[in-house]
């Protein structure tokens, strides 16, 4: 009976998996300042002003979630 062992070099894995998590770490900060940049901006607006361009105060979490997560 023959056995087959198959070895890998895991301080590769390691690193690409650390790396992976670094560039998700990284993309979900860029994506949460995208969102407090949007919310900022649109909180900031006026009633009048919100109201001319169509958007309720309510809705401004839930347009800057889109903008920032796309869903």
């Amino acid at each position: 009976m023959a056995h087959v062992i198959n070895t890998t070099d895991t301080s590769v894995n390691i690193i690409a998996r650390l790396r992976g998590l670094a560039e998700e770490i990284k993309d979900s900060w860029a994506r949460r300042a995208e969102y407090k940049r949007t919310f900022a901006e649109l909180d900031g607006l006026s009633n009048r002003d919100l109201a001319d361009i169509g958007v309720r105060r309510c809705d401004i979490p839930h347009i800057a979630h889109v903008q920032a997560y796309g869903h």
